[in-house]
């Protein structure tokens, strides 16, 4: 398998790419790929098929300046920004393998995400208890051995071609929990375990660096060649015909 650590400059551009890789490896086939980013500014990014102004304080956003933009997957919508940690996994879907559906998919793909998070978050913790919850929620205890409410601190989400799939993700690894609350209403669906909690109590930080986290999920995942043609073109036009414009970004 192949990686790329690569941020482009603006939101549409990262969001662009990951949709251009999927659409390369479609046509090009190959071996899957593991993608990094982060951020550096803050933007909302809503899911395929969420209705804006039901998942987002839009009146707030628009005073702090922070844009709102759709991706092409499902899933909840999230708030992104410096202290995230991003991940993008192509990957061949195989007639009977452990990808040929949606379900199958997400248990395999995060049981070896949970295995590079378990590896890398007890060399400071040894009694640290991850789940996934669920879904695709990463969530860890809040102290060792309590019987409190599991904290998430990673979230997933799913596209699926005929060949590939992407799946894709965020780490909170140093995030400004506080500003998900007044940028983001509760979301109008929820997993069972969430339990009604508010943001503040819900979502939790892993306190590790990205180079840890990065390290672990090419060592789970075997990406070890640096992927040498990115498809550059497909991405800028990606980004400027559909993930600025509003009939996209504000299409639900």
């Amino acid at each position: 398998m192949t990686f790329l650590d690569l941020t482009f400059p603006t939101p549409a551009e990262n969001l662009a790419c990951d949709e251009a890789l999927l659409d390369w490896c479609e046509e090009n086939g190959g071996d899957g790929l593991l993608r990094f980013w982060a951020s550096d500014n803050y933007f909302v990014v809503v899911g395929y098929g969420n209705q804006v102004e039901t998942e987002v304080d839009v009146v707030a956003c628009g005073t702090a300046g922070i844009p709102i933009l759709r991706r092409c997957s499902g899933g909840g919508t999230i708030l992104q920004g410096p202290g995230c940690l991003n991940y993008s996994l192509i990957l061949r879907i195989e007639e009977g393998g452990p990808l040929a559906s949606i379900t199958a998919a997400n248990r395999f793909i995060m049981e070896r995400n949970q295995e590079a998070i378990e590896a890398e978050i007890r060399r400071q913790r040894p009694d640290a208890r991850i789940e996934v919850r669920g879904c695709t929620d990463m969530t860890v205890a809040p102290r060792p051995a309590s019987h409190d409410p599991f904290l998430k601190f990673s979230g997933n989400a799913q596209r699926r071609k005929k060949h590939f799939l992407l799946f894709h993700g965020t780490f909170l690894l140093n995030f400004d929990l506080g500003l998900i609350a007044k940028l983001l209403r509760m979301p109008s669906k929820e997993p069972d375990y969430r339990e009604g909690r508010s943001h503040a109590n819900f979502l939790t930080n892993l306190n590790l660096p990205a180079d840890a986290v990065k390290r672990s999920l090419r060592e789970v995942w075997g990406a070890t060649k640096s992927l040498e043609v990115v498809p550059r073109d497909a991405i800028a036009g990606l980004a400027r015909d559909k993930y600025v414009t509003t009939a996209w970004n504000f299409k639900f």
